[in-house]
Formats: C-alpha cells, structure tokens, sequence
C-alpha cells in the first residue's frame, strides 16, 4: 500500500460525517475503517499526533473521473473542487502545507485543462457572493487561480512557472481571508485600521506560508509582491523590479474581481471590465495575454442578439466576438421551454450587447445549459 500523512489530508474530514477512507498507524495497520464518523475536529488532531496516516490508493482518482467524464457532469466537480480547496484556505495553514494545497488543487487543474470554457465561466457567472459571504476569499483565489492559469497557458509559461501561478493565487490572500469575506458585505467605507490590514497581507501572508514549512522563493517573493506596481503605486514595498508571476496575478485578481458582485455594487459587465483591465494595464503583454484568453465575450456572460434573443455565451468561438451561446429566450422575450444553441457567427444571430444577469428573470440549471451546447 502507498501511505502518505494524515495531516496532508485534514481538509477531506468533516466533523459529523463518514471519513472518505481508512486511517492507519505508521507502520500500516488498520486503525479505523472508512466511514468512521468523527464528532469534533480534536479527536483527528489526535491520530495526526500519534503520525497516523491513509492508503491513497482509496482515493477515488478524481483528475481521471474529470478527464472522462460528460461535460454537463463538470459542475458538480466543479462544486466539489472549490469545496476542497475552500477548507484548506479557511484552516491554518500547518504541517507540509505544500503537500496538502497541491493535493487539494490538482482537481481544479484537471478541471481547467478539461473544459477551457466551462473553468471560465465560473469565473465569469457570479450571480451572488457564491456560498456565502464566508467562502467569498476561497472563491475569489480559485478564480484568480483559474484566469491566471489560463493566461500562463497561453504565454507558453513552463510547468515550474504554471505551478508557482496556481500556488500564489490560491495563497495571497490567506492572512486577509476574514477581512475579504467581511469587505463584500460592507457598505461603510474602509477603516484606517482595515486599511492597514489590506497593506500589510502581502508581507503578513508570505510569512504565514514560510511558517507553513513552505521554501519556494519564487512562491514567496510572488505573493510578497501580487499588489505592486510598474510605476510605484502599488504596495508595500515599491521594488524597482516586480516579479512576473506577481505581475499576472495582480492583473488576474484585478480583473475576476471587476467581475464579482459586492453589497453596494452589481458586478461589471464582462465586456467592460476587460476595457478597464487592460487601459489600466497600459496594454502589458500579461494582461494582453489574460484579457485574449477570456475573448470579447467570454463563457458566462449573458448577451442579446440581432435576433432578439437573450442567452448565455458557454464556449468561446473561432473569433474573439462570435461565441456560442444558449439562449433562454424566444424573439419576443419570453422564455424558452428549452434552451438552444446559437453560433453568432451567423449574421442573424450576431451579438447585439452584453446585458446585466440580474437583469435576466430566467434561472436555469448550469447543467441545462450545458447540455444545450454539447462538445
């Protein structure tokens, strides 16, 4: 059997629920079997203690089930992986933390390789603050995580520099999470004290990683730096060079966060938060780079038609403005039994605007919609 520490897998367990698998001691005998039900998080801290550990061959190979499986099955694994993630983000970070977030992430990769589209529409169709105002933080990293991948992708970024990308968005921010979480419900403007808080993260963060056991310099000095800028308006500490990877997450966090909804504020409409992203930028090949990856109209955003059509766009196109949508409304507005595909490349059903989600009194399962528009 292949054992690896229970501590790099404490995330998987939730107290009041069935264990995923079994747990053994350290010389491989069987401890408790899978299905056995914890009722607080201290008594795992025990066996954590004594160094128990799993068989990770009882994992379900989730990256392999994501590679095989229906597009319209992607969702769920989708909720899946950001729940994952999610609770390793909101935990202390202890132990061999880089084990533990590479562990929890490669579902989130599997995802974005698999289905391009489908990973930035998540990023992209944010209704409400999803899960919460307590999940905002996680969320928010993972779509950070996910347009910043993306964009490396297309850059041609090695593996090596692909990973620190996907590590440093997921981390950024994990000495803040309770600030961010609470900023989204907040209508009243930033405190001085809250102010401070937001300057000091960079720094207050890379020193939590390093407590964390983590040694990559590049991770560090990336998440040191993910809020500074080429002219020196940025924060904290204003370096006379910025690190590259920082440079890609700071326009990726910019940009997925133009696309969240806040409290006092409804989201941007996708098309104008790409303008915004990239004059802010001054034309970088980064954010060049990033805002390309997403397209004109990128998965997600919901557009009318010449038709008269109103629908949302699921899979980018041959060119940056012809996507291909699933339209929830007939020429009259009224809504469809149905949703059906639409490829506006075709002049007839060429795109007329971007128009608000919350503007649009239709919900439909992301699962219908996906089935509408099949590989």
């Amino acid at each position: 059997m292949s054992f690896q520490p229970l501590s790099l897998h404490k995330t998987r367990f939730q107290a009041g629920k069935p264990t995923p698998f079994g747990i053994f001691d350290v010389s491989g005998r069987l401890l408790l079997a899978r299905g056995h039900q914890f009722e607080s998080s201290e008594q795992l801290d025990k066996l954590i203690e004594r160094e128990a550990t799993v068989d990770v061959r009882e994992f379900d190979d989730t990256a392999r089930k994501i590679a095989n499986a229906r597009r319209d099955q992607l969702p769920a694994y989708w909720d899946e992986s950001m729940g994952e993630v999610g609770r390793l983000l909101r935990a202390s970070p202890t132990g061999d933390f880089t084990a533990s977030l590479d562990e929890a992430s490669r579902p989130l990769l599997a995802l974005i390789e698999r289905d391009p589209d489908l990973a930035i529409l998540q990023a992209v169709r944010t209704e409400a603050v999803d899960g919460g105002p307590t999940a905002y933080a996680s969320r928010h990293a993972v779509h950070t995580a996910t347009a910043a991948c993306l964009a490396a992708a297309r850059l041609g970024w090695s593996t090596a520099q692909k990973q620190c990308v996907l590590r440093t968005a997921l981390t950024m921010n994990i000495s803040m999470a309770e600030l961010q979480n609470k900023l989204v419900t907040q209508v009243s403007p930033v405190t001085t004290m809250q102010r401070a808080e937001i300057e000091s993260h960079p720094e207050r963060s890379a020193a939590m990683l390093e407590m964390a056991g983590v040694t990559d310099n590049d991770w560090l000095e990336a998440v040191r730096q993910h809020h500074e800028e080429h002219d020196g308006t940025g924060y904290p500490k204003r370096p006379a060079k910025i690190n590259e990877v920082a440079q890609l997450i700071h326009s990726a966090d910019c940009f997925t966060a133009k696309l969240s909804p806040r409290l006092k504020r409804q989201p941007l409409l996708a098309d104008a938060a790409a303008r915004l992203q990239y004059q802010a930028a001054k034309g970088d090949a980064l954010t060049a780079a990033l805002i390309k990856e997403f397209g004109l109209y990128p998965p997600g955003c919901t557009v009318r038609l010449k038709s008269g059509e109103v629908g949302m766009v699921m899979k980018r196109g041959e060119s940056a403005n012809t996507p291909v949508v699933a339209v929830l409304t007939d020429r009259q507005g009224n809504l469809r039994m149905e949703p059906a595909k639409r490829d506006t490349a075709k002049a007839e059903f060429g795109i007329q605007a971007v128009v608000p989600l919350a503007g649009l009194k239709v919900r439909v399962g992301l699962e219908k919609l996906i089935q509408a528009v099949p590989d």
